[in-house]
């Protein structure tokens, strides 16, 4: 029974490098974002809307647990999941919890690329966008920190260096990996 949950801020990997890890693991892939869309029917910005982000955090906290009861899974959280409730605590005791760390100007770089798909991020210029990442990293990163696991994301923009970090994160998981 393996549960391994990525966590860390929104462009850090833990879709991308997941994907990839959880095939070399054996183990089952969910984005509890995606999770949650496809248990609601409905977007996440449309639960946002509906619900408030208080809402949306009960919402993630519930499917959280439920999904942290299955055996032999890797779990990508959304980049603030960590931060709510007892949710990072929860993480620790039901499995590994891997902080994909991250530098700003990285998150930068990755985010600005992908702007039109983040609801928070579209109407940021560059300067915005950066004093945005910088604030909500500063705010999260004590509750990211808690992990068990701290790995560093900042390399994985070629299919290489996802294969590297991969080979890296499975060697610093060895020892949660081989206990049973």
């Amino acid at each position: 029974m393996k549960r391994i949950f990525l966590i860390g801020y929104m462009g850090s990997g833990k879709t991308t490098l997941g994907k990839i890890l959880s095939g070399r693991l054996r183990l089952e892939f969910i984005d509890l974002d995606n999770y949650i869309e496809n248990r609601y029917h409905k977007t996440i910005r449309s639960i946002f809307e509906e619900k408030g982000e208080e809402g949306f955090r009960v919402i993630e906290k519930n499917m959280l647990h439920e999904v942290g009861e299955f055996d032999n899974v890797l779990i990508a959280t959304g980049g603030g999941t960590p931060c709510f409730f007892d949710n990072m605590e929860y993480m620790n005791r039901q499995g590994a919890a891997v902080y994909l760390k991250t530098l700003p100007e990285i998150l930068h770089r990755r985010l600005k690329v992908a702007k039109s798909k983040r609801p928070l991020l579209k109407d940021k210029d560059d300067e915005e966008l950066m004093t945005f990442i910088c604030e909500n990293l500063s705010r999260r990163s004590p509750m990211y920190e808690k992990a068990g696991f701290v790995f560093d994301a900042d390399k994985l923009d070629t299919y290489e260096e996802l294969e590297q970090s991969a080979d890296l994160l499975c060697a610093l998981l060895s020892p949660y990996l081989s206990e049973d």
